[in-house]
């Protein structure tokens, strides 16, 4: 099984890459799915701050690598050749998701601090942060996970600053040759 891991700041583009994935007929495992599981599980509502504190729970009580490993087999589950996995957030799991899947990639999505915050006035989820301070909290949280090491054990990059359809043409190109497809 190959497995392609996207690992990104918040809003800087890998929705839009699982999104092309799945065009793709690539099946997409998202991590954050995992998490807002855990969070209907506890009767919360899907905030930024109970997907954060949920988060760092499982981090603290399992392991700096607890979502990778609780995500490992639902990508198991797919039986694909190929499969996406988004919402890497931390070097730990890029070891285990190493460690398990020898045919392992991971492509780095860059975006800009004042990039990714318009992109959130737009996008509408949940669990957005709508001011410029909340979404450096949600950073600050992300990159004390080990973001950046992440980030930096990138195989592939993307930067994503300019028009959706460059940066959508440029995600199609490398995921065809990263998984093998023609």
């Amino acid at each position: 099984m190959k497995v392609i891991g996207i690992v990104g700041m918040p809003a800087s583009g890998k929705g839009e890459v699982s999104r092309i994935a799945r065009d793709l007929g690539i099946p997409v495992v998202v991590m954050g799915d995992a998490i807002r599981e855990k969070v209907k599980e506890a009767g919360l509502p899907l905030t930024d701050a109970n997907l954060g504190a949920i988060s760092g729970k499982l981090r603290a009580d399992l392991g700096m690598d607890a979502i990778a490993r609780i995500t490992i087999p639902a990508i198991e589950a797919t039986a694909a050749p190929v499969v996406l996995v988004d919402g890497i957030r931390g070097d730990y799991e890029v070891t285990a998701f190493r460690e398990h899947f020898p045919d392992f990639t991971l492509i780095a999505i860059v975006s800009s601090f004042e990039t990714r915050y318009a992109r959130l006035a737009n996008r509408g989820r949940s669990d957005d942060s709508l001011t410029a301070g909340e979404l450096r909290s949600r950073d600050e949280r992300e990159l004390g996970w080990g973001l950046l090491r992440a980030l930096a054990q990138a195989d592939c990059r993307i930067t994503n600053e300019g028009t959706l359809e460059e940066f959508a043409a440029e995600a199609r190109s490398l995921l065809c040759r990263v998984g093998g497809l023609s």
